[in-house]
Formats: C-alpha cells, structure tokens, sequence
C-alpha cells in the first residue's frame, strides 16, 4: 500500500510585478519544482495561487483620494455612519482614511466585544462582570471606556478605539463613535450609512433600509468601478483589499476565471495533464487563542477551474471501523475498508457512514489548506502545489 497521502508544497517564485505575465511565471515555477523535487505530475492535481499576486500583476490599486471621492459622489452628503469596520491595521485602515477624507463627521458603529472576525475588544467575561448585554445594550465612547477601560489587543498591541479615532481626526473628519450589535443603532443620528461590515454586509442593509434609512451602500460598493483610472473591483469593491502603502490599497484581483483558465491550459501544454487550478485569499478557520476566525476576504477562493466544484463526498472511516467492520482486523479489515470506498455510489449526504466528514465546500476546505501552507509572511511561497487531495485508502 501507498504510505503518502496528500501532500501540499509551498513554491517560490520571482517577486511580482504589475504587466508580467502571471500565468507563464506559474508555470516555469510548477515545471521546476517538479524537475527539482522528482514529482511525477498526475490528473487532478492542484495548483493555487495568492489572490495578492494575481491582483498586484494587475496593477489593481486605488488610492485614499479615489475612495475619497467615490465615497462623496455616491453618498453626496456631509455626514454619515459606518457599521462594524473589522478591527484591523492591514484591512481597513487605508480605507477608512477614504472615508474620512470624504466626510465632516463619521459615526462609527463598533460591535463589542468582538468584531465579525474574531478580534476581541475586550475579554467577552467582562459583559457578565459588568452587567453589560450586548444584544441590547447601546454605549457611548464614554460608558465604553467607564465600563473596559482601555484595552490593547493582546496580537498587536493596539487599542483599537483610539487608533481609529486618531486616524479619523487626522483627516479633519469629527468621529463619534457608538458601541452596539444592532445595525438600526446609527440610525438615530443619520439615515446615510456605508455597512463596513463583510459577511453580515446584506443583512445589515436590508435591516437599515426597512428601518427608515434613506441611503446604504456597503464596501462592496466603493470603488466597483474605476476613479480617475484607479483599479477596481466590480464585484466586491473595497471588500478582500490590503494595505499596500500608507496611501493606497491593493484590491481584491479581477477576472479570476480567466485567469485560472488560461493556467490550467498553459500548465497541460507544459507538463501533459490537466490540473486543477484556483486563486485563493484568506484561510476560512478559527485560531483557539486569539480567537480570530481568519476569514476577512468575501470568499476564499474568487475563481476556480470546474472540477473543483461540490463538497467532499467521503465515507469516515473511524465510524466503519467501530461499526460495520468492529469484528474485522489486519488485511481482512484492510480490504474491508477498500471495498465500502470502491462501493460508494451517489451522494453519501444524510448517510451515518459519512457522519464526521467536514461539510464544507472543496474550495474552502482548499483554499483554507493554501492559507496555511504559503503562511502571510516572508515564506516567499506565492504558489501551493497540491498532491493526492482527491486519493482514498482504497487507491494504490
């Protein structure tokens, strides 16, 4: 029997710029790492690349004046309030110093005591200490910080409340920020609101809207279309970009799919077979520590070659082991094992022998695989070749 399962390899590559051909650079990259590693490439191999380096060889970037102004064309108005911006230095803050530029005066709604991601404005046992409910309960900056003081945020070290509010004020922009878990909460001070938030994004915007609010647009929103000649995105706007410099943002890339496409294609003309491809971002998984669920992209992977679609259709093989097959043992059980996968026919959904399996889609599960191989940092892993993710016990 075959001892090695899936394997996932980081692959370096030159350090990209905007105009290169991103495919090509893939490719010359998988074909010498596998001339350096022996690797016999085969059918349904994986190979995935950062959404980062498809967007900087797209030149896809905006700047805190483009957001600026798209923010004030689309909301034409002096005042509004922003809903549940994540607590994060590398997502955000660029962007809301856009907003700010844009605005006299910003109400900044926070959800406490975490954001939608995880990160922790204050230790949750709090609330019980201080008889504070947050479904119901609506602070001021004041109460705030009567109630939690200031905290640092044990990763970064910053306290979050003031950095922003010293960004905001840097840009000339009055902020008053407002501390509840209810959207509709900003709504007693405007009826124009840009919903920061990003998997609650629609939710937030339907709430608002049936509530009385006269204008709401969501990140997805800003910088849809080109300012100025700035880069965009027509699908998720300002939602998946990342600092780039202190004055502009990369953005979420484009046309993905052709991407992926034209990779997958180049990858068969170079090596003979037809891998599987996709462009992931983030990981979607949740550190036990800090407690931040990592998933600060609007998707995992925003493209995909076809064969990568569905959910893992898998039989868990604990449970057969403890129950169809309790009284087999050695190659008797072995075979046993092989047979009921060989035998698998259909959707295994619903089936107590599928019991335990992650139900999740593949390009999450993928995507999140990815994250965790390239790393965020200075591994210079860019690229993720993928082996034996589709393989079963029962394959030789």
């Amino acid at each position: 029997m075959r001892t090695v399962g899936t394997v996932s390899r980081g692959v370096r590559c030159p350090v990209v710029k905007e105009g290169e051909d991103l495919v090509k650079i893939v490719t010359n990259s998988i074909v010498e790492m596998g001339r350096e590693e022996k690797v016999v490439f085969h059918d349904k191999d994986i190979v995935a690349v950062t959404e980062a380096v498809v967007a900087r060889t797209q030149g896809n970037y905006a700047s805190i004046d483009d957001i600026a102004e798209d923010c004030r064309r689309k909301f034409d108005c002096d005042t509004i309030a922003i809903t549940f911006p994540i607590l994060s230095r590398n997502r955000i803050s660029v962007c809301l110093k856009g907003i700010a530029r844009a605005f006299k005066k910003v109400f900044i709604l926070m959800s406490y005591p975490s954001d939608e991601v995880g990160n922790h404005l204050f230790d949750e046992d709090l609330l019980d200490e201080k008889g504070v409910n947050p479904y119901s309960d609506v602070l001021t900056e004041a109460r705030y910080r009567e109630l939690f003081g200031y905290t640092k945020h044990p990763f970064t070290g910053v306290d979050y409340v003031t950095f922003y509010k010293e960004l905001f004020e840097a840009e000339n922009c009055e902020v008053e920020f407002i501390f509840a878990n209810d959207c509709r909460a900003v709504l007693k001070e405007t009826d124009s609101v840009l919903c920061c938030d990003i998997h609650t994004r629609e939710r937030s915007k339907r709430r608002l809207l049936a509530a009385g609010a006269k204008k709401v647009l969501t990140l997805a929103d800003i910088m849809n279309e080109s300012v100025n000649g700035s880069g965009y995105n027509e699908n998720y706007g300002l939602l998946g970009s990342n600092k780039a410099t202190e004055e502009t943002v990369k953005l979420f890339p484009r046309n993905c799919m052709e991407f992926v496409n034209n990779l997958q294609q180049s990858l068969k003309e170079a090596t003979g077979v037809e891998m599987n491809c996709l462009v992931y971002g983030d990981g979607a998984f949740k550190d036990p520590v800090g407690k931040i669920w990592e998933l600060a992209d609007p998707v995992v992977s925003p493209a995909y070659t076809s064969r990568l679609e569905g959910t893992p259709n898998e039989l868990k093989l604990k449970y057969l082991a403890d129950n169809d097959f309790k009284d087999l043992q050695g190659e008797e059980l072995t075979e046993a094992m092989k047979k009921a996968i060989e035998a698998k026919n259909g959707s295994l959904k619903g089936s107590m022998a599928s019991q335990g399996t992650t139900p999740r889609r593949l390009t999450d599960l993928i995507g999140s695989l990815c994250d965790l191989t390239s790393g965020s940092g200075d591994k210079g892993t860019p690229i993720v070749f993928i082996q034996g993710y589709f393989d079963t016990y029962a394959e030789q």
